[in-house]
C-alpha cells in the first residue's frame, strides 16, 4: 500500500546531553534521522516530509543527501505544531495513509509498517505498543505514594498510522491548554478508534545519553554486509579513445558497445546490483532500448547506487580490476578512483582501481578487447 511518511525531527533533544540535536547525531556511522528516512523509503513511502527546525534545516538536508523523494518543512515549538506543519505540507487525497514517526526511533523495520497499514483498514488509527512489564509506582518527593496496576497498560511507540484527512480534522478539533504527547491521543479525543499492533523493544526512543551506547550495540545486529561481483568485457573496434571507469583515455582504437562501452563501470554496476539481489545491468538498461545508445555509463552506476540507498542500504567499498594489455591504466588510475568516488559519493579511500595483463594469453592478451571485474561491499538492513 502506498503511503506518505512524516518524520518529526524539529526538537532539540536536550535530555540527550551534549553533542547537538539527537536526530543528527550518528549511530553506527549514520545520522539517526537517516536511519528513519531509509526505513520508510524501503517500505515504499511515496514521499517523506521531514519537520525540522530553522537551526537544523541545513544539517538535516546533509543527513538526507542522496535519498530520493523527501523534502523538509519548518516545524513548530512543540511536537504537535511540527506534526501539523508536516500534515499541511502533504499534497495527497484525504484517504492517503500517513505514517507519523519520531526521528529518534532509528530501528524501524518494514514489518512494523506493514502491520500498521493493515490495521488501518478497520480503524481510524494504528499504533505499535508494548504491554507494560514493570511494576509501576507513583511517587512524590522521592517517596512512593502508591503502586499502580499495570493491567491493560501499554507503551505507545511510533510510527503511528492514520488517514490524512482524519488526522488533519482531529488536530483541527483539538482544544484546551494541554499538549498531546502523541498523535493517537488527538484522534482518540475526536472519537476515533485506535488499533494496537505489536510493538518492538528495538523501536526504543533515543532520549538520554546512555541510550546512544545501547543503540550502537543494536545497530550491529540490525544490519548485514553483502558482497556482489560483476564482470564485463568489450572488444576493440574503430575509434580514437576509450572510456574506462568514467575517464576518457586517448587510444588508437575504441571499445564497441551499445552505450559508451565503459567495461569498468558496467562491471561495477553489476557488482552493486548483485550485492542486493537486484538483477543486472541488462535488466535495468536493455541493449535493445535505443535510448541507451551511446549513453554515459555513470548514469547506470548512479542508478544502482540509488537503488541501494532507497532500500535502506549503503555502499561500504568498491574494487575494480581492469584486464588488458593496453591502454596503460597506471597513468589514469587516480583519476578513475576519483571519478568513481564522485559518482558513488564515497570517500576516495573506499575506492580501488587495479590493472593487470594476461601475459599475452587469450583475447585480452591478443589485444582484441579488455575485461573488467568488480567487487562491491554493501551494508543493508536484515
Amino acid at each position: 500500500m502506498s503511503f506518505t511518511g512524516l518524520i518529526v525531527a524539529a526538537g532539540s533533544g536536550l535530555r540527550a546531553g551534549p553533542g547537538g540535536p539527537k536526530t543528527l547525531r550518528s549511530v553506527a556511522g549514520r545520522p539517526v534521522l537517516r536511519w528513519s528516512a531509509e526505513a520508510l523509503l524501503a517500505a515504499g513511502a511515496r514521499e517523506l516530509v521531514v519537520a525540522v527546525s530553522d537551526e537544523t534545516r541545513e544539517a538535516a538536508k546533509m543527513a538526507l543527501s542522496g535519498l530520493p523523494r523527501w523534502r523538509t518543512v519548518l516545524g513548530g515549538a512543540t511536537r504537535a505544531l511540527s506534526v501539523q506543519a508536516g500534515l499541511a505540507a502533504i499534497d495527497a487525497p484525504d484517504t492517503e495513509p500517513v505514517l507519523i514517526h519520531d526521528a529518534a526511533r532509528p530501528f524501524l523495520e518494514t514489518r512494523h509498517m506493514e502491520a500498521l497499514l493493515a490495521s488501518l483498514q478497520a480503524a481510524d488509527g494504528a499504533v505499535p505498543a508494548l504491554p507494560v512489564a514493570d511494576t509501576l509506582k507513583r511517587a512524590k518527593g522521592g517517596a512512593v505514594q502508591a503502586t499502580v496496576s499495570r493491567d491493560g497498560l501499554f507503551r505507545a511507540q511510533t510510527p503511528q498510522a492514520f488517514r490524512l484527512g482524519a488526522i488533519r480534522r482531529a488536530y483541527g478539533a483539538w482544544s484546551g491548554p494541554d499538549e498531546p504527547t502523541d498523535d493517537a491521543a488527538v484522534v482518540e479525543r475526536a472519537g476515533g478508534r485506535i488499533a494496537l499492533t505489536a510493538g518492538d523493544p528495538r523501536l526504543m526512543k533515543l532520549t538520554y545519553p546512555e541510550d546512544f551506547a545501547m543503540a550502537e550495540q543494536l545497530a550491529g545486529a540490525a544490519r548485514i554486509v553483502r558482497v556482489g561481483q560483476g564482470i564485463d568485457a568489450h572488444r576493440f573496434g574503430p575509434g580514437d579513445r576509450v572510456w574506462l571507469c568514467g575517464v576518457e583515455i586517448p587510444h588508437d582504437q575504441g571499445l564497441v558497445g551499445h552505450s559508451d562501452a565503459d567495461a569498468g563501470l558496467h562491471a561495477l554496476t553489476d557488482a552493486l546490483l548483485g550485492a542486493v539481489g537486484d538483477g543486472d545491468i541488462g535488466q535495468h538498461f536493455p541493449p535493445s532500448d535505443p535510448q541507451w545508445r551511446g549513453a554515459a555509463s555513470d548514469r547506470f552506476l548512479r542508478h544502482a547506487a540509488d537503488r541501494i540507498t532507497a532500500g535502506g542500504g549503503r555502499i561500504l567499498a568498491v574494487d575494480v580490476t581492469l584486464v588488458c594489455e593496453r591502454p596503460r591504466i597506471g597513468p589514469h588510475r587516480d583519476e578513475m578512483r576519483a571519478r568513481i568516488a564522485q559518482i558513488l559519493e564515497l570517500p576516495l579511500a573506499r575506492v580501488s582501481v587495479k590493472a593487470t595483463t594476461t601475459e599475452g594469453m587469450g583475447f585480452t592478451g591478443r589485444g582484441e578487447g579488455l575485461l573488467a571485474q568488480a567487487v562491491a561491499t554493501v551494508e543493508t538492513p536484515l
